[in-house]
């Protein structure tokens, strides 16, 4: 049986954690995870959704702040004598002496092609520019932005109307067979980890408050690819009436009209100048209140 520490904290880890901690193969020693953080209005403390399922599950857990900085979590780690560490979307630097706490390696679960899109925000980035495919990666954590060898690959096709949130479920479900197929190839020595090559590397930075700002001099269909890029994490959101608008849900038709004015309006939705063509605003959240379908935004507005 294969001995693991699992590092992760939101959902997107839940199924591969679930797979793990239910298989004859391996056995979960404990989690790491972030510490309770504050949610809601009444900004009650919120435990991250990996640690409620290992609490529900008698798994041990762990919470540091930053496990570089605490020796005595990690002192707590060697003694469980993991044979391999997994990290999915944990949220922390791991500094060489927690990566060489286990016996194997550390194995982390990256939503991406790599080289392509290293770093935090893999997957709204691959939607933002408009990819046609993205994907899943094991490699082997080094000291370094995502930059270990490669275990192994699945490629993942994004249609046309696919939004982050979508794509975040479909990784989730594709990644538990994955991990486990990596672990077990290690640890057999049935599976040889390829360098990267540097060949398309390019950066999955965090995004800012500005880049999500739609810029409507843009075409109907990068705006559009910003709005399924991010939908309601953070979402594209633009002015109205000095309010903030957010988009939830869009999509791009033909036609002309002012750039960033509101053409026409009708059961469908509401649509949009553009750069090129038209965007046609479905469902959005307009600043204080709660989502609505923004044909019904539109008829209180135009009051």
């Amino acid at each position: 049986m294969i001995k693991i520490v699992f590092f992760g904290t939101p959902d997107i880890g839940l199924k591969s954690l679930d797979y793990l901690h239910n298989s004859k193969d391996f056995e979960v020693l404990a989690v790491v995870t972030q510490p309770d953080k504050p949610a809601g209005r009444g900004h009650k403390l919120q435990m991250s959704p990996i640690k409620k399922y290992a609490i529900d599950n008698n798994i041990k857990v762990f919470q540091p702040k930053s496990i570089r900085k605490e020796p005595d979590i990690q002192n707590e780690l060697k003694i469980l004598e993991p044979d391999f560490f997994v990290t999915f979307a944990f949220g922390q630097i791991l500094s060489q002496e927690v990566l060489d706490i286990p016996k194997y390696e550390t194995i982390n679960l990256h939503a991406s092609l790599l080289p392509k899109y290293r770093g935090a925000n893999p997957i709204q980035r691959a939607i933002i520019n408009g990819d046609k495919e993205t994907g899943i990666c094991t490699m082997i954590t080094e000291l370094g932005l995502d930059c270990g060898d490669i275990c192994q690959k699945l490629v993942i096709p994004i249609s046309e109307t696919m939004n982050c949130e979508q794509l975040w479920e479909e990784i989730g479900q594709k990644s538990p067979e994955m991990i486990a197929q990596t672990l077990i190839g290690l640890k057999n020595g049935t599976l040889t980890p390829q360098k990267q090559c540097e060949d398309g590397l390019c950066m999955a930075n965090k995004l800012t408050k500005e880049e999500c700002l739609i810029d409507w001099t843009k075409s109907n269909t990068e705006i559009n690819n910003l709005v399924r890029g991010i939908c309601r994490c953070p979402s594209a959101y633009f002015y109205y009436n000095n309010k903030i608008i957010k988009v939830i849900e869009a999509m791009p038709i033909d036609g002309n009209a002012p750039i960033g004015e509101i053409c026409s309006h009708s059961k469908e939705g509401v649509d949009m100048g553009c750069g090129k063509g038209l965007l046609r605003l479905i469902k959005i959240k307009p600043e204080g209140k709660g989502e609505m379908l923004a044909k019904d935004w539109y008829n209180g507005v135009k009051k």
